[in-house]
């Protein structure tokens, strides 16, 4: 038993020497996001589509609303089957509108297409220079403050942010979302600790809602 219990903890002492010795670092993904210009030019078209769709909606609903009226101030003069079509009319160009609503911005709509289209890219980019700093590094594990999981406490230091907008290539100058990061802490180099979790990259849009 005695040896039993000293071979369990000289295997615990290596477990927490091998912990101890793998590094950790973090990134944080929304500001790395918001100091590439792709990604800018990404969400100005997505904005652009955004709106231009919106409109779309928006006037086939303003129809429903006017057949509605029309149909309001002439129904005391219609025929009973008159009154039928028309009121037929007025809802098959409502569903008509809700089907162009959601086609536009419901899940899996144009809108989450183009989303992909336009971010996806990018992502790949960023997680392509994050592993190869990872690797170049010897980072066991890298975690994104900017993911879901919450970080209560990160080290400036550890973070490698800025690592990864160089190996992509982004100026220095002007980087927004970090204060003054760029030219206090460019320099610094991850060491053995972190917390956050993997990279996730989620590109952003705005989604507008139709009207009813």
């Amino acid at each position: 038993m005695k040896r039993l219990a000293l071979i369990a903890v000289a295997f615990f002492m290596l477990v927490s020497l091998s912990t101890r010795a793998q590094k950790f670092a973090y990134v944080d993904s929304q500001y790395i996001l918001d100091n590439i210009p792709e990604f800018a030019e990404a969400q100005a078209q997505l904005d652009e589509l955004s709106l231009q769709w919106q409109k779309e909606i928006d006037a086939k609903f303003s129809e429903v609303d006017k057949m509605y009226k029309e149909f309001q101030a002439q129904a005391v003069l219609l025929p009973e089957d008159m009154k039928k079509k028309k009121e037929q009319e007025i809802v098959d160009t409502e569903k008509e509108a809700k089907n162009l609503q959601k086609t536009r911005f419901g899940k899996d709509g144009d809108l989450f297409k183009k989303r992909l289209e336009f971010v996806k890219p990018i992502q790949e980019k960023i997680y392509n220079a994050i592993q190869d700093i990872a690797t170049s590094n010897n980072y066991a594990v890298v975690f994104d403050k900017g993911g879901s999981l919450s970080i209560l406490f990160a080290n400036p230091k550890y973070d490698i942010s800025d690592e990864v907008l160089d190996k992509l290539g982004a100026s220095l100058s002007g980087r927004k979302g970090k204060g003054s990061k760029a030219s206090d802490n460019s320099g610094a180099k991850p060491s053995d600790t972190g917390g956050g979790k993997s990279t996730d990259t989620g590109g952003s849009g705005t989604d507008k809602s139709g009207k009813k």
